[in-house]
This record gives C-alpha cells, sequence and structure tokens, in this order.
C-alpha cells in the first residue's frame, strides 16, 4: 500500500512539472524551427539561422540593454532600502514596527496590476515624465521585498550578543559591520539580490505603466507576439531571457542551502 502511495506521488510530481516546463521546452524547440510565419508540429527543419537574425536585429539590443541597466540600478536600490529595513525591524523595537514591516512587504502581495496603475497614478500628479528613471522606481518597489524577505530573516537568525561582545572587545561600529554583521548576512543579500535582478529583468505589467514609449525586452516580446514580424526572433529572445533568469535564481538557491544555521544562533 505504502509502495502505491509513493509512486502515485512520483507520477503527480512528474505530471506537475511535465504541466510546468514542456511549454518552456516547446519555445526552445521553435527557436530553431525553419517555418517564420506559423507553429507546426512537429517542426518541418532545424536550422540556427534564427540566432544570427536576432543577433543582428538592433531593436533587441536595446531592449536587452534598457533591461538589464534597469535591472541592475533596482537591485542596488534594493539591496541598500531592503538592507536598512531589515536591520530596523529585526533589531529594534519601536511603535508600529509590524505596521511598517507589512507596508515594505505589501507591493508584491498587490496585483501587479494595482502597482502598475498607483505608480503611473502618482507620477502624473507630481508631472513627472516617464522616463527610464520611473522604470526603475517601478521596479525597485518590489525589489527591496525580495532583498528585505531575505536579510530580515538571516538578522532574527543571527544572535544579537555577537553584535554585543564586539563592541565590549572595543570594536567601532563599522569594524563589527565589517567583520561581524556582513559575513553573516552576506549570502542572504546576495541571494537577495540575485532573486531581485531576475524578477526585474523579466517584470510586464508595472513596466507597461511606466515606462512610457520605452521598451524593455519582455515588453518588446509582447509587442512581437502582438504584431509579429519574425516569430522564431522572438523564440530566441525567450530562450536569452530563460537563461538569463535561470542563473542568477540558481545561484541564490545554491547561496541559501544550508545556511540554516548562522554564528550565535540560539545563544
Amino acid at each position: 500500500m505504502h509502495s502505491k502511495a509513493t509512486l502515485g506521488l512520483k507520477v503527480a510530481a512528474m505530471c506537475g512539472l511535465l504541466f510546468l516546463h514542456l511549454p518552456i521546452l516547446l519555445i526552445f524547440v521553435y527557436a530553431f524551427t525553419t517555418e517564420d510565419k506559423s507553429y507546426q508540429w512537429p517542426p518541418p527543419g532545424l536550422t540556427l539561422q534564427w540566432f544570427g537574425v536576432t543577433w543582428n536585429r538592433p531593436d533587441v539590443w536595446e531592449a536587452l540593454g534598457l533591461s538589464l541597466r534597469v535591472a541592475a540600478i533596482s537591485t542596488v536600490i534594493a539591496m541598500v532600502l531592503g538592507t536598512l529595513c531589515a536591520a530596523a525591524v529585526a533589531r529594534f523595537r519601536f511603535f508600529g514596527r509590524e505596521t511598517i514591516s507589512l507596508l515594505v512587504i505589501l507591493p508584491i502581495a498587490l496585483p501587479g496590476i494595482i502597482t502598475g496603475i498607483s505608480l503611473r497614478s502618482a507620477f502624473n500628479i507630481a508631472d513627472i515624465p516617464f522616463s527610464f528613471w520611473t522604470i526603475v522606481l517601478g521596479h525597485a518597489t518590489f525589489c527591496i521585498v525580495v532583498v528585505y524577505n531575505n536579510a530580515v530573516a538571516r538578522f532574527r537568525r543571527t544572535s544579537s550578543s555577537l553584535v554585543e561582545a564586539s563592541m565590549d572587545l572595543g570594536a567601532t561600529y563599522f569594524q563589527t559591520l565589517r567583520f561581524v554583521i556582513m559575513p553573516n548576512i552576506a549570502t542572504a543579500l546576495l541571494a537577495g539580490g540575485m532573486l531581485a535582478f531576475a524578477l526585474s529583468f523579466d517584470e510586464v505589467i508595472v513596466t507597461t505603466f511606466t515606462a512610457g514609449q520605452q521598451q524593455t525586452l519582455p515588453i518588446w516580446m509582447l509587442e512581437e507576439l502582438v504584431r509579429p514580424r519574425q516569430r522564431p526572433v522572438t523564440n530566441v529572445v525567450a530562450l536569452l531571457v530563460v537563461l538569463v533568469t535561470f542563473v542568477p535564481i540558481l545561484a541564490a538557491y545554491y547561496l541559501t542551502r544550508g545556511t540554516e544555521t548562522v554564528a550565535g544562533q540560539g545563544k
């Protein structure tokens, strides 16, 4: 009976994985198809020509460059503000602490369209023209949450007695920060930053409301799906997006794996 239940769970898990990942594998296959106007299965032939076509498309490079710049700057902002918020919430007790914690994570809990409409309304009221920086601010709102969640969890597992011992031994605040606090939270910050970068790179909804006439790579893909010129080019770009986002997510997983115990925990 037990073996049958185990087999059933394995089959269910396999079906779930196929449901999630089979469409992605199909996109990879269609990036190599010789047909440029419709999707046929099986593909009539395989070719590498669309990678060369994509390489020579300046609109793809412009969109990719914009997405990388936005993701990089949004991640830096998120790491600074998210870490400071996490340190304040985890290390200090003050009135309204839980409310502040809720407000910090609210942007990622709300539907993206709500966040996008709110930001667009705020920019219009403040008479701020849509530009590169409005996209960055929009992405930073939810990137901060990712860094905050990683950092606050690590702060709470790191014993405050380590900081007190460092101060008692004559270390300055910056020495304590460098030699005690940062080694304990570094992997959490790096993992949070990588996840924030991946989220920013493939964000669509918030970008739609804050970009104006600019096109990040996901927005470019959406436009190409609506009015396609060369369908396989979109699939090649989708393959690139999967690889760019998969690498930081995988790295974040390995960085945080096995870090349940940190220095001074439980003491």
